[in-house]
């Protein structure tokens, strides 16, 4: 018989791979709503939507203690760069093929590492260095600077740097606070931020152009489900590489809907991020971070 823990490892894999496919086709949706709409008013249905899945089930799990905090202006300002990296994924994916944003968007790991220097003041060794450097040539490559260059490569980048971002301002926010109560603020504040830029970029969607909004909040809600208790069932350690196979599931969505294929810089590009990112996970799992 199988040890419960490695049948709660095994959940919270399924866990993560049904997080990311949820997130990988909220990315399918927005772009099916096309570029003729603001990525905010994406924001605002992937917000709204998620908050009404999400915070009660942070409320059973995390009780009233989710409410308290002594960092707001911490909250608020991962809530930004979260609504900011959203933003300008949701754009970068409505000018480009899936695959080419999402292999840009490998890089998070690379960017993290790179922003918790000063952030968090850790320290890093010769080896991850050597990965960061490393990371960004595949980044360069992956932005095609030779070849078909388009402005979304750039959007992509910005949506990938403000998540590096997010995630290190996570990482402090959760020395003093729950991840219930960091959940709770960063889908109460995302929906409020993305709610007060509307009235300046809004533009009545077809009924069409709505349900893809709605398909894309419901599944981004799911998305965050799913992340959550993947996070719960099993270790980062073992669950985060499983963040990658959303590259299979944006070379899927452009083939099937699009009929678009990978250029080699892409597929060169990415696979070299996604190399790095997987040698940076690995130097942090050995490393106890």
């Amino acid at each position: 018989m199988i040890p419960e823990s490695k049948n709660t490892a095994a959940l919270g894999i399924l866990m993560m791979l049904g997080a990311v496919a949820c997130l990988a086709a909220m990315n399918m949706f927005v772009k099916l709503v096309g570029p003729d709409y603001s990525p905010f008013q994406a924001v605002f249905f992937r917000n709204g939507l998620a908050a009404l899945m999400v915070i009660p089930l942070v409320l059973r799990v995390g009780g009233m203690a989710a409410f308290k905090t002594r960092r707001p202006g911490g909250h608020a300002i991962r809530s930004l760069t979260g609504v900011l990296g959203n933003a300008s994924f949701f754009t970068a994916y409505a000018l480009i093929p899936l695959s080419d944003g999402m292999s840009i968007a490998m890089a998070v790991p690379i960017f993290t590492a790179l922003f918790a220097i000063p952030i968090l003041g850790e320290k890093i060794g010769a080896h991850r260095w050597a990965a960061i450097f490393v990371g960004f040539i595949g980044v360069v490559i992956a932005l095609k600077p030779t070849g078909d260059f388009q402005i979304g490569s750039l959007f992509a980048l910005s949506g990938t740097i403000f998540w590096a971002l997010t995630l290190v301002l996570i990482r402090s926010l959760s020395t003093t606070e729950s991840p219930y109560t960091i959940v709770f603020y960063y889908m109460i504040s995302g929906f409020v931020i993305s709610l007060f830029i509307l009235p300046w970029v809004w533009v009545t969607p077809t009924p069409e152009a709505l349900v893809f909004y709605l398909g894309a909040g419901v599944v981004g809600g799911f998305g965050q489900i799913f992340m959550t208790y993947a996070m719960k069932l099993a270790p980062a350690s073992v669950v985060t590489p499983f963040e990658y196979t959303a590259i299979c599931w944006a070379l899927a969505f452009d083939l099937v809907i699009w009929e678009v294929l990978p250029s080699s810089a892409t597929l060169t590009g990415g696979g070299v991020v996604i190399l790095t990112g997987l040698y940076i996970w690995r130097r942090e799992t050995r490393t106890g971070r």
